[in-house]
């Protein structure tokens, strides 16, 4: 059925609904800010022409939503949000062929406002029109307890004691797998001194967790990870010497919650290549063309995330295309950039239909990569999709051995998830583990543009493998510690200089953060609070391990929370957004409003993502309140 409709849409597309709709219609982009001019993420956008229906849109992360194919004439738009005034833009006008910029300030309190506004320039039209209604529903049943769960008490509540702190509103999460991989508890250092954890670089956690709130929903708590909230935001930690792959960045203090623990950041900086030192790259697009990716926010999404990372590419590098459903297909040989019409047309023609040979279409990817192999350049697999596999090998352990023998050959794998109702997280993040590469959540375009055109370098080439983070800490000054966050990429001791283990990996410019919290004996008679070693290899096959070694020293603790740097605080805000979130016991009385009046008080004006956070906090905190 699926075969049908795919060629009764394509042959429709392409005689007569493409030409149609570029000359007979136009656009609205809507922009809608608070009253300090700050993007609103999540604003129900409701868009009427005449005395017709209605289409109805989400910002995104930016404050901004773009209504596609609208016939000529005068629109009305109404804005929608909890905690504001509903505010209704009257007369929008839309032209053919050019699109209508309208900005709408949303105030905390007043009345509705009318504005009229006028076209300004002209776009390239898609047919896209998205709907997702939240309905305001509770569904807290739809995260339930797991037996071995090391929560401790219901994971639909986050500890405290505040009324605020008692109830996680959830959505439907549909087929949607994620895993509940705990939560680190106090250690003894007495009993173990040495915390050793692979380092991650993935932000595909925080993705989610955004795209879930902007549709007005909680996340379920398996799907928050701490690392991922903290490693989306960006750091300025000193740079590495040019021998160096990284260097390390620590800032502490006493927590502004309890008085008794003290929070350490240890802050990896990765050496950063200059573009016009990046080696050639080697890619091999796998695209998922099942049934299943039949949306805006899937298959359309991933040619518009692949068409700007084409776009990115430079002399000598190559791309390859390949398609998986009931069957993979073979779409576009290694083909030079030189070339780039060809592979944007290519991409273009994607369709969806069939069910998901997902562990096939890994194999036809890695021949193809295999047969473009060039030992000195990157060779990477970027594999989109929703992570349902219904036909083959349905579980990443029945594909891991493919994966990391190709690896350990030097073709590693990227993966960019899409879409939500039936998205595998688990499948995503395993399959990149495997892979020695990254894995990323595409929520929208802005997005797409941030990982593959923004940080091409990062995501793409690797200046360090195998990255692993022993914290040796002084038990004569530090009585207890705990890692927040980083529960699956836990390492064991003794596996530290096993060069065999596999761990993570650094990309160029990439950056690593982690948080502790730690309680001091009362009399401090020592100078050094911990050694930290970080272990790795170079890039490359047999490359030997190398092991260099940074002191944390007393002197560089602060009293006072507030003497820190703007960015300590928001990457501590971010992890006590994420430990909130997922129902941790060790926020216990500590609320959301807490927390954004933190993460608005560090705010950089430099960096959007801190104006996104702050306010993704208070929308969750709106969200847990309606809960109720």
């Amino acid at each position: 059925m699926c075969g049908v409709v795919r060629l009764v849409v394509a042959l429709i597309a392409l005689l007569v609904a493409i030409p149609a709709l570029a000359q007979t219609t136009g656009a609205i982009r809507v922009t809608v800010t608070d009253e300090e001019a700050l993007p609103i993420p999540g604003v129900l956008l409701s868009i009427q022409y005449g005395g017709g229906g209605t289409e109805d849109k989400h910002s995104d992360a930016g404050g901004e939503a773009v209504f596609r194919e609208l016939l000529p004439g005068m629109y009305e738009l109404t804005a929608t949000k909890a905690g504001f005034t509903q505010t209704r833009l009257a007369n929008i006008a839309v032209h053919i062929n050019r699109t209508t910029d309208a900005r709408v300030a949303l105030p905390f309190e007043g009345s509705a406002e009318e504005i009229t506004v006028s076209a300004q320039r002209s776009v390239v039209l898609h047919k896209d029109f998205l709907k997702r209604i939240p309905t305001g529903r509770s569904y807290q049943s739809a995260v339930p307890s797991k037996p071995g769960s090391r929560r401790g008490g219901n994971p639909n509540m986050a500890g405290g004691s505040t009324n605020e702190n008692r109830t996680l509103l959830a959505d439907p999460v549909g087929t949607e797998h994620y895993t509940d991989y705990g939560i680190n508890g106090v250690v003894w250092t007495a009993e173990d001194a040495l915390s050793t954890f692979a380092v991650d670089v993935d932000t595909a956690s925080y993705t989610i967790t955004r795209r879930r709130i902007l549709e007005g929903y909680l996340p379920p708590t398996d799907a928050v990870r701490v690392e991922e909230f903290v490693n989306y935001f960006p750091y300025e930690y000193a740079r590495p010497d040019a021998a160096d792959p990284f260097t390390v960045d620590f800032e502490a203090a006493v927590s502004p919650w309890d008085a008794d623990k003290t929070l350490i950041r240890v802050g990896v900086q990765g050496r950063k290549i200059p573009a016009h030192d990046r080696k050639p790259v080697h890619l091999t697009f796998l695209v998922d063309t099942s049934c299943s990716m039949k949306s805006a926010d899937k298959l359309d999404l991933v040619k518009r995330s692949l068409e700007m990372l084409t776009e990115e590419l430079d002399d000598g590098d190559t791309v390859a295309i390949a398609t998986y459903a009931g069957s993979t297909s073979v779409v576009l040989q290694p083909t030079p950039i030189s070339d780039r019409h060809t592979i944007l047309r290519s991409l273009s023609g994607l369709y969806a239909g069939g069910s998901t040979a997902m562990a096939s279409g890994i194999d036809l990817a890695y021949e193809m990569a295999d047969a473009a192999f060039a030992p000195a350049d990157v060779n990477r697999v970027i594999v989109c999709s929703d992570g349902d596999a219904n036909v083959g090998p349905k579980r990443h352990a029945q594909i891991t051995p493919l994966i990391k023998r190709y690896a350990r050959r030097g073709i590693t794998l990227t993966t960019l998830g899409y879409g939500s109702g039936n998205y595998k997280d688990t499948m995503m993040e395993r399959l990149a583990n495997d892979g020695d590469g990254n894995y990323f959540y595409i929520d929208g375009e802005r997005e797409a543009r941030r990982v593959l055109v923004d940080k091409l370098g990062s995501t793409m080439e690797v200046i360090a493998k195998d990255v692993k983070i022993q914290v040796d800490w002084n038990p004569d000054l530090v009585e207890t510690y705990r890692l927040v966050g980083y529960e699956n990429r836990d390492i064991a001791d003794e596996d530290f200089r096993r060069d065999e283990v596999d761990a993570g990996e650094i990309g160029s410019g990439h950056q690593v953060t982690a948080l502790y919290e730690v309680t001091l004996h009362d009399r401090v008679r020592e100078h050094e609070v911990a050694t930290v070693r970080v272990r790795n290899k170079a890039p490359g096959r047999d490359a030997p391990a190398v092991e260099r070694q940074f002191t944390l020293d007393v002197d560089m603790l602060r009293q006072h929370f507030d003497d820190t740097s703007a960015q300590f605080r928001i990457a501590t805000s971010a992890a006590w957004f994420a430990e909130i979130l997922r129902g941790s016991p060790h926020m216990e009385g500590v609320g959301l409003a807490d927390i954004a009046g933190v993460a608005q008080e560090a705010r950089r004006v430099e960096y959007a993502e801190d104006a996104e956070l702050v306010q993704l906090i208070r929308d969750a905190s709106r969200l847990r309140t309606g809960a109720q």
